[in-house]
């Protein structure tokens, strides 16, 4: 099972990804993560995406992908992977095509979760973390037992510069710009399924995208 999670920001991407991944013993793939392994190990295409971080420069699709290619080819990849974040853009969508070619690999299918607005807004605004675990919490959706204090270890929560409300816009904005254009990308390539999550549980969320996966 080889599939690709759209959706904008606070669109809770990350949220299902990690009940999706329990269901269909596959591991996540996010470009952020395996970048940082990657650098930290020191792979040849580790070490090139460095440069291009040490110069705070943007990391160049090519070395991008060739993380990925790395990623898939370990061995628990061999029944499949979700990408989360990943593709952004439509040329990364393409040189992502070629790669699946490549390696023999069939996308299942591409989840576009919808969420309206102003649920992002209330959801976005609602978050915090634990600045001593990294724990996440919603003071709108699954608040702290003790307001400001996390459960897991009793550390302070603060609020992401990235969910403060004048940037959240401005996140919309470019997610409008470089990655809507995959909707009709992948909607063209018809592997494309519309999921709305803008009501519901975590649980009936991934149930519906469990079934739009599964649905022929």
């Amino acid at each position: 099972m080889i599939f690709i999670l759209l959706g904008p920001p606070g669109a809770g991407k990350g949220t299902y990804s990690q009940k999706l991944i329990d269901i269909y013993k596959i591991p996540q793939i996010s470009t952020g993560d395996i970048l940082r392994a990657s650098v930290k190990a020191g792979t040849p295409i580790g070490i090139k995406a460095k440069e291009y971080m040490d110069k705070g420069a943007l990391v160049p699709d090519e070395v991008i992908i060739g993380i990925v290619e790395e990623r898939i080819k370990e061995n628990d990849c061999k029944n499949g992977f979700l990408l989360d974040g990943f593709p952004r853009t439509v040329a990364q969508a393409d040189a992502l095509g070629e790669l699946f070619v490549k390696n023999k690999l069939n996308l299942k299918g591409v989840i576009n979760i919808i969420v309206d607005k102003d649920v992002l807004f209330k959801r976005l605004t609602g978050r915090r973390m634990c600045k001593a675990c990294g724990a996440g919490f919603n003071v709108n959706t699954m608040p702290p037992k003790k307001d400001g204090v996390c459960d897991a270890c009793g550390g302070e929560l603060f609020q992401r510069n990235d969910d403060k409300p004048e940037t959240i816009e401005n996140r919309l904005v470019v997610y409008d710009k470089q990655t809507a254009p995959l909707i009709d990308y992948y909607k063209s390539r018809k592997v494309l399924k519309d999921v709305n999550a803008s009501n519901g549980s975590v649980d009936e969320i991934v149930a519906k995208i469990k079934a739009a996966l599964e649905s022929k």
